[in-house]
Parts: structure tokens; C-alpha cells; sequence
């Protein structure tokens, strides 16, 4: 099998890859492949330390059986008839990739979703969620210091590595800050390790609310602290998965004490919204830094604020909750959102070795099984059809549907 890492196009760029130059000479060592690397000259890990590594690089992957991205590749750039794997954001139907996974299907492309590569239980097997988490912890602490002056901290993107970023957050005099983060799965975990690592404590939802704290602390939310019954009945997780539209916010309490929002919860579009604009607009809301990491844009959101997505070249607008409208952020009033949706790019080393490591653990060996399951279940498309498992994009693939 001949393997290529093909470089990135997507704009704005990503310099994340699917393997670093270490993992590709352990590639090469433990399973019985050629592999090659497109040059690039965003990649966080440089030509010069795959060529270090003994792979070569090359312009021409026509004759490559596999070929490894992370983010969408542009339509004209697709190899027809080879197998690809990325994150192609086509199966929750997204209307501006429609055009890719069209392309995808005329091309006879067989495209493997990183997004569903799972184990025979459903879960996850490779994922970038704990770097979003992470970053969006950062950046909304950051936030909050451009916001009040309090400390200056740098960018994550200005460190060549997380460790060093840890090393940083020992010399900043924290503040009191309150910070409640929502979630408790990879992103918020992910979360919930940066503000360890800076030294602010975990205190639990009641004492969040109910006490007073002069130095920095941080709650982590499930749904039954943030969703209830409208009758008040006893909460039920498995009812709240299966019918989220039978529960109302109860998040109310905590934007009365919360300086910072971190937001890392799976948003279900039939799941009630955190709060509304016009609870924004009441005096008692105090919250006025929102990293929502999980970046559902408004109105199909659980944060209203959340307008668009923002850049790493920009991460931060402001929020004007009455009037609705995106305007200068730090300013008296005005809520600052941080909403990059690839977070994990400014953390792209440390990113592409845990992502790496989990490709080479879990997924390349089923490139060489036959009739592999896992990569039937993500196999979005395959010799000009959806895959088995995605019928259901029929319609949104003849644009009868969105």
C-alpha cells in the first residue's frame, strides 16, 4: 500500500497533519507501506523533519492507494477514484459542503470519515476534541484578561508546544475569576485540564453559586445542572438524550455568578438554548466573556451570541445583546465571544501527535482486513454511491434538502 499525506488547501489554513514525521517512519517500520508527503509550507511539522525522517516528498500522489487530510479538500483537488480520509463535514447535511460530497460521489472517490470512525460499541476512536477544549479554555481566559487589563496572556499558537504554555501559566497572578464550563465530554475535559494547569480550583455547582472566592475557580456542568423538567420531576438522563425538546434551561443561576463561559457541550438542535437575548439583556446577567467551543452558529445554537465563527487571525467580536448585532468587543456592555472553529490549529503539533497516535493505533490496522467493519460504518461514499450507513444523505446530496 502506498500512503500520501496530502497538503492542506482548506482556507483559512490548517497546519495540522494526520501523521508527524516520527509516526511516519514508525509507519513505515511496523506495517508493510510506501509512504509519501506533499510539501507544504503551513504544516506545523516542516519539509526539512520529513525529509530528517527518511520520507520522501512529492508533488504526484496519483499512484497513492491512500490519501490522509484532516480538513475538507477543495472539489478541484480530488483525485478521482482514490480512497481519502478527512473530516468532510457532510453528514449533519452542511449546505456549503454539499458541493464536496457531490464531487466526492462523480469522482468514484472512496471517502472514509474520520468523524465516524468508531469502535463496534459506537465510540469515538480518533478525534481532535480535547485540543478545541483545551485551546477554548485558553483563549476565553485570555479573553477575559484583554477584557479587564487584569493579565496579559499570550496566544496559544505563540507556543511551540503545550508543555511550554504550562511553564507560562506558573508566572500570572490569577484573579478572582469565576469561570463555569458546560460539558463533560473530550472538549470539556479538555477544558477542565488547561484551567488545572493554570491553578484555578474546581469547585462544585452549588458552591459555585452559593459562595464567594477570592482567588480563581471553575465549575464543570452536566445536563442535569444546566437542563430540568418543566413540572420539576426527577431528571433522567436517557429521557433528556432521547427527547431534549421535553426540557426547559436551568442554567439561569449560574449567569448571575459567572464571570467566564466556556461552552464544550454536543449541542442537539431540539435542546432549549442556555439563555435567550433578552435574558442577556437583564441586569443580573453577569457573564461577559463566552468561548463557545462548540460554535453552533445563531439562531440553531445553544448561545445566541454566537453570530458566526470567528479566526485565529481574529478570535474575538463583540456581542450587543439589545440590538442583537455583532459589534467592538471590550466594551462597556457588550459581551466579547471568542467562537474559532479550529481551535485545535493553534495547537497543531501537539494535535497532530495525539491524533497520529490514535490513527496508527486503531484505524491503519484495519486497512489491512478484509471487509473491515470500522471502515465500512465510515465510509461515506464508495465507486460512485453513499456508503451503507449513509443512505440517509440521498436527498441532500440531489439538493432536495439542507
Amino acid at each position: 500500500m502506498k500512503i500520501g499525506l496530502i497538503r492542506e488547501r482548506k482556507t483559512p489554513p490548517d497546519q495540522r497533519v494526520a501523521l508527524s514525521p516520527e509516526q511516519c517512519a514508525l509507519v513505515k517500520e511496523k506495517f508493510p507501506v510506501e509512504l509519501v508527503i506533499e510539501p507544504a509550507l503551513i504544516r506545523s511539522f516542516q519539509d526539512d523533519e520529513y525529509r530528517a525522517a527518511g520520507i520522501q516528498l512529492t508533488d504526484r500522489l496519483e499512484d497513492c492507494d491512500l490519501l490522509l487530510g484532516i480538513k475538507e479538500v477543495p472539489v478541484d483537488a480530488l483525485i478521482p477514484g482514490k480512497t481519502y480520509c478527512f473530516f468532510s463535514h457532510t453528514i449533519k447535511k452542511q449546505a456549503y459542503n454539499r458541493n464536496l460530497l457531490q464531487a466526492v460521489v462523480q469522482k468514484g472517490i472512496h471517502l472514509i470519515d474520520y468523524e465516524v470512525i468508531t469502535d463496534d460499541q459506537g465510540r469515538r476512536l480518533i478525534a481532535f476534541g480535547r485540543f478545541a477544549g483545551m485551546v477554548g479554555a485558553h483563549n476565553g481566559v485570555m479573553t477575559w484578561g484583554m477584557r479587564t487589563g487584569a493579565f496579559l496572556l499570550p496566544r496559544m499558537k505563540s507556543f511551540k508546544c503545550y508543555a511550554d504554555a504550562v511553564a507560562h501559566y506558573k508566572t500570572v497572578h490569577w484573579p478572582a475569576l469565576k469561570t463555569v464550563l458546560t460539558g463533560t465530554g473530550r472538549v470539556s475535559s479538555g477544558a477542565a485540564e488547561v484551567l488545572l494547569d493554570m491553578g484555578i480550583r474546581r469547585v462544585s455547582p452549588r458552591d459555585f453559586l452559593n459562595e464567594s472566592f477570592d482567588h480563581p475557580v471553575f465549575t464543570q456542568l452536566c445536563s442535569e445542572d444546566y437542563v430540568a423538567r418543566p413540572d420539576g420531576s426527577a431528571f433522567s438522563k436517557q429521557d433528556f438524550y432521547q427527547d431534549p425538546a421535553a426540557f426547559v434551561s436551568a442554567f439561569e443561576p449560574f449567569t448571575k455568578v459567572a464571570d467566564l463561559m466556556i461552552n464544550g457541550i454536543f449541542w442537539d438542535k431540539r435542546s432549549p438554548a442556555f439563555f435567550t437575548r433578552e435574558d442577556m439583556q437583564h441586569p443580573d446577567f453577569r457573564i461577559r466573556v463566552i468561548a463557545d467551543v462548540t460554535c453552533d452558529i445563531a439562531p440553531d445554537s445553544s448561545i445566541p451570541a454566537t453570530l458566526r465563527a470567528s479566526t485565529i487571525a481574529d478570535p474575538v467580536f463583540g456581542y450587543d445583546p439589545f440590538t442583537g448585532q455583532e459589534t467592538t468587543p471590550f466594551r462597556d456592555g457588550v459581551i466579547d465571544m471568542m467562537t474559532i472553529d479550529n481551535l485545535p490549529s493553534e495547537l497543531p503539533r501537539d494535535a497532530s501527535e495525539a491524533f497520529g497516535e490514535k490513527f496508527i493505533r486503531f484505524v491503519l490496522p484495519e486497512f489491512f482486513v478484509n471487509e473491515s467493519l470500522m471502515l465500512e460504518r465510515a465510509t461515506v461514499a464508495k465507486n460512485g454511491c453513499l456508503g451503507k450507513h449513509f443512505q440517509y444523505l440521498k436527498g441532500y446530496l440531489e439538493g432536495q434538502q439542507g
